[in-house]
């Protein structure tokens, strides 16, 4: 069992980087399908009480996720991922964006790069990403929207999952 589950954020604003670790108590195949088939994300990935949605996923180079992050009010904010690396079990990066929902990106909003690595620790799973904004504003306006307790939150919803597997 780990012992810290906490979600570790380091900012380097001057290089527009914000790098998240956080270690999880499931092997990494199971960590790695968590993050990356929509059925499982789907009940993970937003912090409560809102909801992530697919509309659609092809995780492949070149493919792309839409999702919905739903408030509990009915409000909506569509979202993208495009994926451009995958090595199975290893890491995915990607570029995500806010969009229409159509999947047309918002210009008007910032645009991230992300690299998600996994890497297997005693009791379980390491997930490092690393972030990638295109300017510091970018980043900066990222944390102000609530992005660290946002995710961290999600986190705690994947050890839930994962509970309720070994359970």
């Amino acid at each position: 069992m780990i012992a810290n589950k906490e979600t570790i954020y380091t900012k380097d604003l001057a290089n527009k980087k914000m790098k998240v670790v956080r270690d999880f108590d499931a092997p990494l195949p199971q960590v790695w399908k968590a993050w990356t088939e929509p059925a499982i994300l789907d009940r993970w990935w937003a912090p409560k009480p809102w909801k992530a949605n697919t509309q659609s996923m092809d995780f492949r180079p070149g493919g792309v996720w839409l999702y919905t992050m739903e408030g509990p009010k009915g409000e909506k904010q569509y979202c993208r991922a495009d994926y451009q690396t995958i090595v199975p079990n290893k890491m995915f990066t990607g570029k995500d964006a806010f969009c229409d929902e159509n999947g047309k990106i918002k210009t008007d909003m910032f645009r991230t790069n992300w690299k998600t690595e996994f890497t297997s620790i005693a009791n379980g799973t390491r997930v490092i990403v690393e972030i990638t904004a295109d300017t510091e504003m970018d980043l900066q306006k990222m944390v102000e929207m609530g992005f660290e307790e946002g995710f961290a939150m999600a986190h705690r919803n994947l050890d839930e999952i994962f509970e309720k597997q070994t359970a």
